[in-house]
């Protein structure tokens, strides 16, 4: 297959063969979809609108919301459309663009992600400096940090990938373009260079896992001396279901581009692509944001006037 025709296609991952199986596809992407959208839309507006919310933690909730928007609307809109037009295909450039978008706004993510477990540990484990560590210049600088590495990061990925001569024809055992799978249609020994680059890629995932690990435990060192229990379990009421999130979306990221092919199966790589691609999106508005009291007193102003 050559990939440098513009008419070549991409087979995408069929769920179902039954109708009605590809229907219930739909409405669930469906579902899962708006629930993202209408979660990371009030988080934005609320943020946007109310003043008394333009501060560090807040201004990289409101990144990471738009970066949320940004991932699932690559990949699930597509999926939703060929379970109801009980199609496979997608383009090339449409391919490409997947990967571009979806890689930008991961690998953004990511860096957004240890941006705010520092701000998190700043605020908790060392306050008195906060103001002065996380001022509003540092606070721009660190966001546009990790959207411009996210954008180079990305386009290396992408014209890497898309570069290479394609052999193995054009299926691909997943519901969205994901770079293993398109390496697995490159000739031999044509992808040894772009998978590389992405140990590389990945292993600077790692060091930012065990950087928002190691922030969360002296956090917890922290919260561990407060006196009140109610304080206490506060604190890790909202901390423990952050670091749930973010663990699953860093690991199920790392093991769906790492994992060996002696393992790979089309129900493991859907299940490990869904989770770290549809469930953060779509959980991260209820677990950043509908617990916090000052995002719904921003939320009920709105909505009374």
């Amino acid at each position: 297959m050559s990939n440098k025709s513009s008419g070549t296609k991409f087979l995408l991952l069929a769920f179902a063969d039954r109708r009605e199986l590809q229907l219930l596809h739909f409405w669930l992407f469906l579902g899962i979809y708006l629930a993202a959208l209408l979660g990371n839309g009030l988080i934005i507006t609320a943020i946007a609108c109310d003043h008394h919310l333009h501060t560090p933690m807040y201004f990289f909730l409101l990144n990471l919301s738009l970066l949320d928007l940004g991932s699932i609307s690559t990949t699930v809109p597509k999926a939703m459309a060929n379970s109801l037009w009980d199609t496979r295909d997608i383009s090339y450039a449409g391919c490409a663009a997947q990967v571009y978008f979806f890689f930008f706004c991961a690998s953004t993510e990511l860096y957004l992600l240890t941006i705010m477990a520092y701000d998190r540990y700043v605020a908790i484990c060392q306050p008195l400096h906060y103001g002065t560590l996380l001022d509003n210049r540092a606070c721009v600088h660190m966001a546009a940090a990790a959207w411009g590495t996210g954008l180079l990061n990305s386009l290396l990925h992408t014209a890497n990938t898309f570069s290479l001569p394609l052999c193995n024809g054009n299926s691909l055992d997943q519901f969205f373009c994901e770079i293993p799978h398109i390496l697995k249609l490159s000739c031999s020994g044509s992808y040894l260079r772009e998978v590389g680059i992405l140990v590389v890629a990945v292993c600077f995932s790692f060091v930012c896992f065990v950087f928002i690990i190691l922030s969360y435990a002296l956090i917890f060192r922290v919260v561990l001396r407060i006196p009140s229990e109610q304080g206490r379990h506060k604190a890790f009421s909202t901390c423990l279901p952050h670091l749930a999130v973010v663990s699953l979306f860093i690991s199920t990221a790392i093991f769906a581009y790492l994992k060996p092919p002696s393992i790979s199966s089309p129900s493991l790589d859907l299940v490990v692509s869904f989770l770290y691609s549809v469930v953060p999106p779509a959980v991260n508005p209820l677990i950043y944001s509908m617990r916090n009291q000052e995002i719904k007193e921003a939320l009920w102003k709105l909505m009374t006037g």
